[in-house]
């Protein structure tokens, strides 16, 4: 796994899914492969460009659109009752069914995502996600601003939180496995990777 600091130019980086897309070009010729890199933008300068934090399975290439600041190869050595600071951009959400019990082309209640707002929410849906690798023991769920984008002519709106704190290793394979997949939804629009470091 390596881990890289990524400089996308504004052209880009104004808009997530651009961003998304600009990071495949760190990854040339793999039109077909999926995606198999998580990122998180870290700092985003208006008019000039953004920082991002990209984790990979495979070593990332710099190029015009994406600039490779600085990448190393990276492993975690995680051991039960081990205590780490973690760090995680998430999109807490919840699925409502249709109340008028619409179908949707697969004969199901139509669902519609809905956004988590109050921080005992958030913070109980990321104990649920973490709960078969890590038992929290601080955390706080700090609001960031709406991301808006567009993507094939239709715009889309997420509501990311920034979640902090101090977790204990429960079981190291899936909290590797967590670490490799990431966490909820939206992680082409930056969310889901999972930082860690010693407490």
């Amino acid at each position: 796994m390596f881990l890289s600091k990524v400089w996308i130019d504004w052209h880009w980086a104004k808009d997530p899914y651009q961003l998304h897309r600009a990071l495949w070009h760190a990854f040339p010729d793999r039109p077909d492969d999926e995606r198999d890199f998580l990122f998180r933008v870290e700092s985003l300068e208006q008019g000039r460009g953004a920082e991002v934090l990209l984790q990979s399975a495979m070593a990332p290439q710099g190029g015009e659109v994406a600039s490779i600041v600085a990448s190393k190869a990276v492993s975690y050595p995680l051991e039960q009752g081990m205590r780490l600071r973690f760090k995680l951009r998430g999109n807490p959400i919840k699925s409502i069914k249709d109340p008028q019990q619409r179908l949707n082309n697969k004969g199901e209640v139509k669902a519609c995502r809905v956004p988590l707002i109050h921080e005992d929410e958030q913070l109980h849906w990321l104990a649920r996600k973490l709960e078969s690798a890590a038992e929290l023991q601080t955390a706080r769920a700090i609001k960031e601003a709406p991301l808006y984008f567009r993507k094939a002519q239709i715009g889309g709106k997420i509501q990311p939180v920034c979640f902090e704190g101090i977790l204990a290793v429960t079981n190291s394979k899936a909290l590797h496995d967590l670490l490799q997949s990431g966490i909820g939804p939206a992680k082409a629009m930056g969310c889901g990777l999972l930082s860690l470091a010693p407490a």
